[in-house]
């Protein structure tokens, strides 16, 4: 794989999306609206985490949660990774069997971890997710499956960041969450929480670690993936997303997904 280059691969399973990435870019802050478990291949690079800063190197697992605001920059000219990102409704599915509790308390708690059995569970699965002229062996690949979200659900490091989001600000959160499309505007937001505009700015920055802008634009990106895994003209996501018009959107996705949506949606 040369440096630069980003892969998205079909998967046989509904809601999981691969990605294998060689790169020198670093990534600005952004979020994603899946779960990601991946395996530093080669290199290392440093990310923030909803755990604070921290640093992965070839043969560590890394792991990042929906919503969880991160970045990630080569230590070094560049560095490759394998990734798998799944729906919430994928995981909520696999841990009723694994038991791990309500989806509402669920995160993975660790942004890096280092050990031999779980990289070996990833290296046999990844390949049996992403070859489709391979022989398929449903039995191993679902056990296999189960077996690297329960390990990884079952880190227990303490989290150092406070998850609690207070309920004005989650208000606003919701609204944009469920039409971000739509205008908003810092004073219409403010209002609806019951704040000035600086003192909601400052809550809403605090609490989701965005600004409103950048969180509203993330929730757009998001969106517009979605619909263009569902078939949808880039031109018409960009518009039924509220972007000003193409170009504007596939700026945000290239910086937030290192591929252009042209190719993720060739890769769909």
């Amino acid at each position: 794989m040369k440096p630069g280059q980003f892969r998205i691969f079909r998967t046989p399973l509904a809601g999981v999306e691969a990605v294998k990435a060689e790169t020198g870019h670093s990534f600005p802050k952004h979020t994603h609206d899946q779960f990601g478990i991946g395996l530093i291949d080669a290199g290392a690079q440093a990310s923030l985490s909803g755990r604070g800063m921290v640093r992965a190197e070839a043969g560590d697992i890394i792991s990042v949660n929906p919503n969880e605001v991160h970045d990630g920059m080569p230590v070094g000219d560049s560095r490759a990774w394998s990734m798998l990102y799944f729906d919430p409704r994928v995981i909520a599915d696999l841990l009723q069997n694994i038991g791990e509790g309500r989806m509402s308390e669920v995160e993975f708690p660790s942004p890096v971890i280092r050990n031999a059995e779980l990289v070996s569970k990833f290296r046999t699965l990844f390949p049996l997710l992403i070859d489709q002229s391979a022989p398929q062996d449903g039995l191993l690949r679902d056990g296999l499956l189960l077996s690297l979200v329960a390990r990884v659900m079952s880190e227990s490091r303490p989290s150092l960041r406070d998850v609690a989001v207070p309920a004005a600000i989650g208000r606003a959160r919701e609204l944009i969450d469920d039409d971000p499309a739509a205008p908003f505007t810092l004073a219409e937001l403010a209002n609806v929480c019951g704040l000035s505009q600086f003192q909601f700015l400052r809550a809403f920055s605090k609490a989701t670690g965005l600004t409103p802008h950048a969180y509203l634009l993330q929730r757009r990106i998001q969106e517009a993936r979605r619909l263009i895994a569902l078939g949808m003209p880039l031109a018409e996501a960009a518009f039924a997303c509220g972007f000003a018009d193409q170009s504007h959107m596939t700026r945000l996705f290239v910086r937030n997904f290192g591929v252009s949506p042209g190719a993720y949606a060739a890769a769909c």
